[in-house]
């Protein structure tokens, strides 16, 4: 019966829903495992949401409200079944580095514009799907996210620091932040750093003996009893506060989109983080559980898990390695687990929050300080300054960016410096000059390998790149370089080997015309070989395949050179 209702599903528009293909699917044995991994997800995911709403600068349920929400809008329309869905460090230190000033110190325009932001990333979410953006994310290359990712952590630790120590903080970047830190530290309360060291020491060393378990949460609930038996905050410990009990209210935006200057730039740049943080996490475990991502559908994932968070109040979620990875050693099997999450933080919402009152923030900084510690992959940097200078100058543009301009103006600069990275590389391609390999009827780089025999009166060369506008220029100009320092009265042939550029647009045609019309100049012939059907065509149709002798396709290099009396 079930197999037969599968079928019948499969022949409807149904089955493109991820939710519904799962459920289709779906195993009584896997249940004990999914319902599992969602109270351990839970239980991981209520300190680090209220962590994270403070540092958004929000009420703590708030940040509680993204778990609960957003695992349910992710587990209907995400093709993950692993990937949990809650509040971030990133996010939410853009959100407060950003949404402050829009807000003007009101409190509750600035949760309106947070929840208006998860509309929006929704919105964009819908409008990426629709346009089949989600191939733009291989713009973002892993070096420039190896620097946001450093130049993220550090920001996030500046904030969090004077939590640890009692002070008042302040600064709008890191530098400014650091800069006052160190100013207040004559300040420091020394019960209140007390609870944060030990708070980080039990953190670090709790996730090396027991990883994958909710750690975080029992040293909540220690500080709690501890808080509250000792009298910490008759003390002058600061602590949450009263947490208002009960399941977020859902409704629209309170805001236009008009309303609120700056709010587009926002959202796209909570979207772009958001998408990198959710594939990369997802990628990682579909590759280990052997199963196929969909990109593209998870931005309709993500979009669900923003709509239903802004309909909450909340601001804006995304996937994350940390609560992925704990997910996944819990059991979970299908995003079922994300539901079983979600009901027992409801209950948590509905009975628990009064044990929450006493809760230090020192205690929610050290958990933020632990989390974000993984985004600090110094080692990556220095392997980068090794074996790729390009590399590292890329990644340490966008560390500096983040520390200077903020979570939000660095990101996009990241994004900035990977497009141009991407054009930096393909301008100046490597242009091999060919020589014979001794003793063969094979040839390759003589650069490379200066024990070649170099062509008698021949210059064979060949592009390491498609020949397009960016680079077409600069290959002309190496060719010519090179044949003004060949004595160019001994030569009489050139060939242009193509069969490493896949593509070529007018602009390399272009080039081949102008460098036909400088040989011919000089009574050089010019050949042209191993050229791909497409450019074939291309060619042909410009006319170069006239002027260079005809374009066969099984012309060799050797034979060319036979036919040229190379």
């Amino acid at each position: 019966m079930k197999e037969s209702t599968g079928r019948r599903i499969r022949l409807t528009w149904l089955w493109h829903i991820p939710s519904v293909r799962w459920l289709a699917e779906y195993r009584a044995a896997w249940l004990p495992a999914d319902i599992v991994a969602g109270v351990t997800l839970a239980a991981y995911g209520i300190p680090v949401s209220l962590a994270y709403a403070g540092l958004a600068g929000l009420p703590p349920q708030v940040g509680v409200y993204g778990y609960l929400l957003g695992g349910l809008g992710y587990a209907l329309l995400g093709s993950s079944r692993q990937l949990a869905i809650g509040p971030t460090s990133a996010i939410s230190l853009m959100i407060a580095g950003t949404v402050g000033a829009m807000a003007a110190g009101d409190a509750q325009r600035y949760a309106q514009i947070a929840s208006l932001t998860g509309f929006t990333v929704a919105a964009l979410c819908l409008i990426a799907w629709a346009l089949k953006l989600s191939v733009l994310i291989k713009l973002v290359s892993d070096s420039i996210l190896v620097g946001f990712k450093a130049g993220a952590g550090l920001t996030i630790a500046a904030t969090q620091l004077p939590s640890l120590i009692g002070a008042p903080g302040g600064g709008h970047n890191f530098f400014e932040r650091v800069i006052l830190f160190a100013g207040q530290l004559g300040e420091t309360h020394s019960l209140v750093l007390a609870v944060g060291a030990v708070a980080i020491v039990l953190l670090t060393v709790g996730e090396r003996l027991l990883p994958g378990k909710p750690v975080a949460l029992g040293v909540v609930a220690l500080s709690i009893v501890i808080a509250s038996v000792l009298g910490l905050p008759a003390l002058g410990v600061p602590t949450t506060g009263k947490i208002p009990a009960g399941l977020p209210t859902l409704e629209g935006p309170a805001l236009r989109l008009r309303d609120v200057e700056g709010i587009v730039p926002l959202a796209a740049g909570c979207l772009l983080l958001a998408y990198i943080e959710s594939v990369s996490a997802a990628r990682a475990f579909a590759a280990k559980h052997g199963y196929a991502l969909d990109t593209r559908q998870e931005l309709l994932g993500i979009g669900a898990a923003n709509l239903a968070t802004a309909l909450g109040q909340g601001y804006p979620v995304a996937g994350g390695l940390s609560q992925t990875a704990v997910n996944d050693k819990a059991g979970a099997r299908t995003p079922l687990a994300l539901v079983f999450a979600s009901m027992t933080l409801a209950i948590c919402l509905l009975f628990l929050t009064g044990l929450l009152e006493n809760l230090p923030k020192a205690i929610l900084a050290a958990v933020v300080l632990t989390a974000v510690s993984g985004l600090l992959d110094f080692p990556a940097l220095f392997r980068m300054w090794r074996v790729s200078r390009l590399d590292f100058y890329a990644a340490t543009i966008a560390l500096f960016g983040v520390l200077l301009l903020g979570i939000l103006q660095g990101i996009l600069l990241a994004a900035l410096a990977s497009v141009l990275m991407l054009l930096a590389r393909a301008s100046r391609p490597h242009v091999a000059f060919l020589g014979r390999v001794p003793g063969t009827k094979s040839y390759s780089d003589i650069g490379r390998h200066p024990e070649n025999e170099p062509l008698s009166g021949v210059i064979a060369f060949r592009p390491e790149a498609s020949l397009i506008y960016v680079n077409a220029s600069s290959v002309l100009e190496t060719v010519l370089n090179h044949l003004g320092a060949s004595a160019p009265s001994d030569i009489r042939l050139m060939i242009c080997d193509l069969s490493a550029s896949p593509y070529l647009d007018l602009a390399g045609s272009r080039m081949l015309h102008e460098l036909h019309s400088e040989l011919a100049a000089r009574g050089i012939v010019l050949r042209i070989i191993g050229a791909h059907g497409r450019v074939r065509d291309l060619l042909r149709a410009d006319g170069i395949g006239e002027k260079v002798g005809g374009l066969e396709r099984v012309v060799t290099l050797d034979a060319a050179l036979g036919g040229g009396g190379g």
